[in-house]
């Protein structure tokens, strides 16, 4: 969590009693990365809770000047419409008063425009605390969105105090980590073109390592290296002198050269070639080290010394004159070319070269990094050196029309341009280029040739194939400063998949109050069943084929995405907790089928959901994402979840309890599928006609039909399930007889332990809903007294706690209350205290209340303590150990 705090003078001309206590402050700091609370169309957001503290009684009009100071700042935004709906409209909304947290707002978004990023979607929405906001803006790039949240404060800061704020100086600091974050080019059209196709992608490190598709179907490229590139391949076209005798033994026109090894001089290539020469390290890129035309002893011992800063082994070879030429090759097949020139100025006889270059980069065209087009000249030593090879200086002033070459290559990150000539190469050249692709074995290759021109064919005008490239740039085809703009990442993802595919895996979402964690294992295993890999996320786990790989609460994004980057999993159902959602938003764009169980008033108060409208918006997230084509599986039975088939594109799903259910009645009757419970059956629902799956009392998770709650988990798992043509009603059944409740199957749910003379029951119930449901399956079971080991969440509402107490009083005939190791900011006296209100006010004859702080400690209590035919229910908290000790107990149990 980032928390920034700032002191804010007061502007002259206020008066209030206690200047000290003046300030407001960032809270902290969030970043959205998939669809959220706040939009599931706009998933890249910054979320950012700004408490106000003493500026809440302060709007912008209320401040001497402050509109004034703003417009004069940034002026550009005049453009902000805001809710008025007109240019200005901010600027009216400024003058007539609006809160800071507006304010920082809209400065957020325009220091992002004025860095080169266009954006426009923000909110600002109280947290349900006086003071207290949510300010919500949208960014390109995450680490730039975290600045310009923090830049917005500053700046609005300066306006109120009066103090300096370097506007330049943070626009282009924006810059600059955009630069540093984001995708390269070449990347970047590749992930943009999959993203059109509907072909997801996961960035797998800062850098430009991607995987593009889901699970088995996933493929990985870095920068324009596919995972179907070939490593020798690769490896050979890194060693130029490997490629250079490869081609030549081929018959591909290649310039005269040879190695100049460590002991060897300048002097012995010269004698070799002969001038003009071309010196370059073996194993260089980009033009690192490279020196062209060199036509003197002088020069070519200078440019070995710069060659073998990279490398100690070099090339020298003839130079060619010429043109310089890129020809792209992918999957074996010309896409396009493109004539290259070195950055250069062009004498007008008055001015300086600097002067020029300076001229030259007010180009509106050339921008910081790949921002533009064309990327701005920067004067570095490369450009000092070759100067001084010309007895130049930046105050030379060149001759009218004279060509000053500023770089010795033409790559358009140091400032070169390019020009597209695909329609103008001759077909031999063609030939040529896909030949040198095969001969190298590249299927994703940049050809550099030098000639005249590619009009006529290399074997007729003296040209020469220079290099060629793995991994060659994209940006000089995709925007060419002169011609034709070539989509050269099209036939990258047209080769990784071919039309028809688009690299997904089935993704079955999950999410509501309760029973989510028992429908996702549930809906996991029937696929299984059906022969399904299945990767799957649970509040206790995330498992790969049933082998579970991460311990602990694992509903959030990160978990989710652990799954979507196995490439053994060719199924994926993903449990999503309210708090995932609202701390970083969803992992996935979409999904097939989303499963709402219920929504219930459970963790309202945390993250600004302050009552259960507000909770279901929170669930409603995921039936959002729901692919046109696939299915909102939603609760009939709740008419919070019923209700948000409103607002939904996709096919929708209900389940009830009652088949009698108008809702579901009057959806079957228009030709809708649901799933309900009907005559000791678990059954689907399409149209009219009714598929009988199971009898409930062969159902294991139901314990006869006795676990009511678990019926009503089945349906939605059923229903998801039958959705998916692969998966057959046998499967669905043959799973449902297998799913045992178990610690291995269903740990921490519905956990029951026969002991000799008493039985004992472990389950996560963690809130009055969920309690409500467990009691009502302890009272459906036979036992002659019930004892409940209870708890309250620190984090939740007083009369959440209460009610515990208060559920518990009515079915429980003594009752053990217990701590969570984590009290999650209350103590332990204040959850007991809440607890013991709510027995009291529930109780109808005096009930035993024992106090134990540790889990182990009220178990043992309970145990030493039974009496026999009683049930003794625990709502636990560390799952894993609270089981174990059960079955520890039982184990010494039959030893005796």
């Amino acid at each position: 969590m980032l928390i920034f705090f700032a002191i804010f003078q007061f502007p002259h001309g206020f008066c209030r009693k206690n200047k000290e206590n003046f300030f407001m402050k960032i809270v902290e700091i969030k970043i959205m990365r998939g669809p959220n609370y706040w939009s599931v169309r706009r998933p890249k957001l910054i979320q950012m809770k700004l408490d106000l503290e003493e500026m809440e009684e302060l709007p912008s009009d209320k401040i001497p000047g402050f509109k004034e100071k703003l417009e004069k700042m940034l002026p550009s935004l005049y453009v902000h419409r805001c809710s008025e709906g007109v240019p200005g409209g901010f600027f009216t909304r400024v003058a007539e008063g609006t809160w800071m947290g507006h304010i920082i707002e809209h400065v957020a978004l325009e220091l992002q425009t004025l860095a080169g990023m266009e954006t426009g979607f923000g909110r600002t929405r109280t947290t349900g605390k006086k003071g207290e906001y949510y300010v919500v803006f949208d960014y390109m790039e995450e680490e730039v969105g975290d600045y310009a949240a923090r830049a917005a404060f500053n700046l609005v800061k300066s306006l109120i105090d009066d103090s300096f704020y370097n506007l330049d100086e943070d626009v282009q600091q924006l810059r600059v980590i955009r630069e540093n974050t984001r995708l390269g080019p070449s990347t970047g059209s590749i992930v943009e073109e999959a993203e059109k196709r509907g072909i997801p992608f996961i960035r797998l490190n800062k850098q430009s390592l991607v995987q593009l598709g889901y699970g088995i179907h996933q493929k990985r490229i870095r920068a324009t290296i596919a995972g179907s590139t070939s490593c020798i391949a690769v490896d050979i076209a890194g060693d130029k002198e490997e490629t250079k005798r490869l081609l030549g033994n081929a018959e591909i026109p290649v310039p005269k050269g040879r190695i100049i090894y460590p002991e060897e001089t300048a002097q012995d290539a010269i004698n070799d070639i002969g001038f003009p020469l071309v010196f370059k390290p073996v194993d260089g890129n980009h033009g690192k080290g490279a020196t062209t035309n060199i036509t003197t002893l002088e020069q070519a011992e200078k440019a070995l010394e710069a060659a073998r800063f990279y490398g100690r082994k070099v090339i020298a070879e003839r130079f060619i004159t010429g043109y310089d030429f890129r020809l792209l090759v992918i999957n074996y097949k010309f896409i396009c070319a493109a004539l290259r020139t070195p950055a250069a100025v062009s004498g007008d006889g008055i001015h300086t070269i600097q002067w020029l270059a300076d001229e030259v980069n007010k180009d509106p065209r050339r921008g910081y990094g790949h921002e533009k087009v064309l990327t701005q000249i920067k004067i570095d030593s490369f450009t000092q050196k070759m100067l001084d090879d010309k007895g130049y200086t930046l105050e030379t002033i060149p001759a009218k029309g004279e060509l000053v070459l500023l770089k010795p290559t033409a790559n358009l990150s140091t400032g070169g341009t390019s020009a597209d000539v695909t329609d103008e190469v001759h077909s031999i050249n063609i030939f040529l280029a896909e030949r040198i692709a095969k001969i190298i074995g590249l299927d994703i290759c940049g050809i550099d040739i030098m000639a005249s021109d590619l009009k006529t064919p290399l074997f007729d005008n003296g040209g020469a194939v220079l290099e060629v490239n793995a991994a060659p740039g994209f940006r000089m085809h995709v925007e060419p400063s002169e011609g034709l703009p070539r989509n050269a990442a099209e036939p990258v993802v047209d080769m990784l998949y071919p039309k028809g595919t688009n690299g997904r895996i089935p993704i079955i979402a999950i999410t509501g109050t309760n029973g989510k964690t028992t429908t996702s294992r549930l809906t996991a295993h029937i696929c299984k069943t059906a022969g399904y890999k299945v990767g799957f996320t649970t509040s206790d786990g995330v498992y790969i084929q049933n082998q579970l790989m991460m311990k602990g609460d694992c509903t959030g994004p990160k978990s989710a995405e652990f799954v979507l980057k196995d490439p053994t999993v060719d199924f994926a159902v993903l449990e999503c907790a309210r708090g995932g959602i609202l701390k970083n938003g969803l992992a996935f764009s979409h999904c097939d089928i989303a499963i709402v169980t219920n929504v219930t008033e459970d963790h309202l108060g945390l993250g600004g959901i302050q009552n259960i409208q507000q909770m279901a918006q929170v669930k409603a997230v995921l039936p959002e994402t729901v692919f046109p084509h696939g299915f909102a599986i939603l609760n009939a039975d709740d008419d919070l979840v019923y209700a948000m088939r409103k607002t939904l594109d996709c096919k929708v799903a209900l389940f009830s309890m009652d088949e009698n259910n108008p809702r579901i009645k009057q959806h079957c009757k228009k030709g809708g599928m649901a799933a309900v419970f009907e005559h000791g059956y678990v059954s689907i629902m399409k149209g009219t006609w009714k598929i009988r799956i199971e009898k409930v009392s062969e159902i294991p998770i139901t314990y006869g039909g006795k676990a009511m709650h678990n019926i009503m988990n089945t349906l939605p798992s059923i229903l998801a399930s039958y959705m998916f043509r692969n998966i057959k009603v046998e499967d669905i059944k043959l799973a449902l007889q297998t799913f045992i409740p178990s610690t291995t199957q269903t740990p921490g749910r519905l956990n029951l332990f026969q002991f000799k003379n008493f039985k004992f029951l472990a389950d996560f119930a963690h809130n009055p809903a969920g309690l409500n449901l467990l009691c009502d399956f302890v009272n459906r079971l036979d036992s002659t007294y019930k004892v409940g080991i209870i708890s309250g969440t620190g984090d939740r509402r007083d009369d959440d706690i209460r009610e515990i107490g208060r559920i518990s009083a009515k079915n429980f005939d003594e009752i053990i209350i217990r701590q969570d190791k984590n009290l999650r900011g209350r103590t332990a006296d204040e959850i007991i205290g809440l607890l013991v209100e709510g027995i009291n006010e529930s109780k109808t004859t005096d009930i035993p209340i024992t106090i134990l702080h540790k889990e182990k400690e009220a178990i043992l209590y309970a145990y030493n303590n039974v009496k026999p035919g009683s049930i003794i229910t625990i709502m636990c908290d560390v799952i894993p150990d609270a089981l174990e000790f059960i079955k520890n107990l039982k184990e010494e149990e039959d030893k005796v």
